[in-house]
């Protein structure tokens, strides 16, 4: 069986630009490792693209934060996500889940058994489309979610995209949420001393 990694987002405004967290950044060095564990010719990444009429946009409106504009620095993958993808193809996406990449899953799963694992950010809006996405395209197909290599925009809502995906059929093991979960707490309390 084939195994494909999908890296979500991973772009330098989620991580350490506009919209960057420091949950976002603790994951980086787990997301290198995930990488270095497949194959090269089985990993996919997206990469969040807008233009300068971002504000303009439905999401610009609810979002009202520019980023991720396309050959911006913030736009590219952050510097060690982009070293580890090396040639891995990616796909620039204009809203929250890729189309294309579902469909070019779509294809290499026809005649030939394989697993996705997801990785990225944000577990809650980027990743869980992502993820729904693939599943609605490729629903024989076994998909998992590592939260210790995913952030959420809080860890609440982190939890809460990991429940909506266990309840699409999408796996999350309870080691790695357990371990997802303490990540999240960690940084949440060290955002509390911070603030204090």
């Amino acid at each position: 069986m084939d195994r494909y990694l999908i890296v979500i987002d991973m772009q330098r405004d989620f991580i350490d630009g506009t919209l960057g967290s420091e949950m976002a950044q603790a994951i980086v060095p787990n997301v290198v490792k995930k990488i270095k564990a497949y194959d090269p010719g089985h990993i996919y990444a997206t990469r969040d693209t807008h233009f300068a009429n971002y504000l303009e946009t439905l999401e610009g409106k609810k979002l009202p934060v520019i980023h991720c504009v396309k050959e911006s620095d913030g736009w590219q993958i952050h510097p060690e996500v982009a070293a580890a993808l090396g040639e891995a193809k990616i796909f620039d996406k204009y809203t929250f889940g890729s189309v294309e990449l579902a469909e070019e899953l779509y294809r290499i799963s026809l005649g030939k058994e394989m697993e996705l694992e997801i990785v990225g950010v944000c577990t809650d809006i980027c990743v869980v489309s992502n993820a729904l996405l693939l599943r609605a395209k490729l629903p024989g197909v076994v998909i998992r979610v590592d939260p210790s290599c995913c952030a959420g925009v809080t860890s609440q809502t982190h939890q809460a995209a990991l429940e909506t995906m266990k309840m699409c059929q999408i796996d999350v093991t309870e080691q790695e949420q357990e371990q997802g979960q303490k990540q999240a707490d960690d940084t949440a309390d060290a955002l509390d001393q911070s603030k204090k």
